[in-house]
């Protein structure tokens, strides 16, 4: 008979925002009336740049025509998508990469959850923690994380990161295998300087681990001082693959695609210890088994905002993102909450008054002005008595959140 993968079944029944969905949904019908503001989940609202639309209506008008048409792609990606990668992201930050480092994806979600497939099930995992959900969850279907035991795996490493240690993480004192850093961090919306992620990387090179770096935020960094690559690091090609995504940079949550680096020094030892195997390898191959490659009309629209044009509208929208962060976060402090992130990037991270639990503050929020929140404490143990608010919302509509809190919570 057939068996179920009984791993799946350690899951909670619901992914975090299908759980939000559910919730708002009910309030939705039972207060028919109230415009319900969401500031919970991460989906952006503006849209899509000129440049964009004009290279994707270009490259549909290609896909009519038998001499231009497209049919599979590269499982990397196309070339003119990944030099513009290597001229715009990298080489201006002194960053040297080879084209055949690049693979070009439909959004860092689906790389950063399947890139642990290519390491050994019983690898060690250590997480920041609050954390993004998919590095967890992913690593819960395979059997790496064990069994949940008072809000934790009982098979990760977690690295708390809250007020008291001014959110960053500190180093294990034990050996961890495979490491997940997401800076600008979501859901904290803080940051890591060049010195603290240097002292990960070092970490990595002494106990032969690999550091799972997710970029997606970084082109929200305003801080010339902030790193926006792992590689910007000394010995991170040798111990890190790095995530980005355009989901966030340009709008594409409706587009997909993104890419992840992963340098040809980087390498694992087989179980016996006699042979290091190039992951860059291993992940092109499967790549070519598993993904078909990331359309070319998605492609093209990508390589459209390292045009002039692109840059220039691209950062007006982020611009226009990071004025309603800096809106939240000036309102919420005059409020008297304590409030973190929204500095370098899209996320706010805010402590409930009188440490309220999350849940109960996200409904009492809900239910009290008809603003949506997400818990902390759906991100992990360490974010209770938070929760996070998103900056890609409308300006009217950032406005009025504030203002029904205001009005509510004096």
């Amino acid at each position: 008979m057939a068996l179920v993968n009984e791993h799946f079944l350690k899951l909670s029944n619901n992914y975090l925002f299908a759980d939000i969905a559910k919730k708002v949904n009910a309030f939705k019908v039972s207060h028919p009336k109230t415009q319900v503001i969401s500031l919970g989940i991460g989906d952006v609202t503006q849209p899509l740049c000129p440049a964009v639309i004009e290279a994707m209506h270009k490259s549909v008008d290609e896909m009519a025509s038998k001499q231009t048409f497209h049919g599979y792609g590269p499982e990397h990606g196309y070339d003119f998508l990944r030099e513009e990668i290597l001229k715009n992201d990298f080489l201006p930050r002194g960053i040297h990469l080879d084209i055949n480092e690049i693979f070009v994806n439909d959004g860092a979600k689906s790389d950063t959850g399947n890139i642990q497939e290519i390491v050994r099930w019983d690898n060690s995992v250590g997480v920041t923690d609050p954390i993004y959900p998919v590095y967890i969850d992913s690593n819960v279907m395979i059997g790496r994380a064990g069994e949940m035991q008072n809000g934790k795996w009982s098979n990760v490493t977690y690295f708390p990161c809250t007020a008291e240690n001014n959110f960053i993480p500190q180093l294990p004192d034990h050996r961890v295998d495979m490491i997940y850093l997401c800076y600008p961090n979501n859901p904290t919306g803080t940051v890591l300087p060049k010195e603290e992620l240097r002292k990960w990387v070092n970490f990595a090179l002494h106990n032969d681990a690999i550091i799972f770096y997710d970029a997606a935020y970084e082109s929200y960094i305003q801080d010339d001082l902030i790193p926006h690559s792992i590689y910007e690091i000394k010995g991170a090609r040798k111990c890190a693959i790095e995530f980005h995504s355009y989901s966030k940079t340009a709008g594409f949550t409706g587009v997909r695609c993104g890419y992840t680096v992963i340098p040809k020094e980087l390498t694992a030892a087989t179980l016996d210890g006699k042979e290091r195997i190039p992951l860059n390898h291993l992940w092109e191959r499967r790549q070519s088994t598993k993904f078909n490659g990331t359309s070319y009309i998605s492609q093209r629209a990508a390589a459209a905002i390292y045009t002039p044009s692109g840059k220039q509208q691209t950062r007006e929208t982020i611009n226009y993102y990071m004025g309603n962060a800096n809106i939240m976060m000036e309102s919420l402090t005059r409020m008297g909450f304590q409030v973190y992130g929204g500095k370098n990037a899209p996320y706010l991270w805010v402590k409930t008054p009188n440490g309220e639990d999350s849940w109960k503050f996200f409904e009492q929020l809900l239910y009290g002005v008809g603003v949506v929140c997400t818990p902390g404490v759906g991100f992990g143990p360490s974010g209770e008595g938070y929760f996070r608010l998103t900056a890609f919302g409308e300006r009217e509509n950032c406005q009025e959140a504030m203002h029904r809190i205001a009005e509510w919570y004096k």
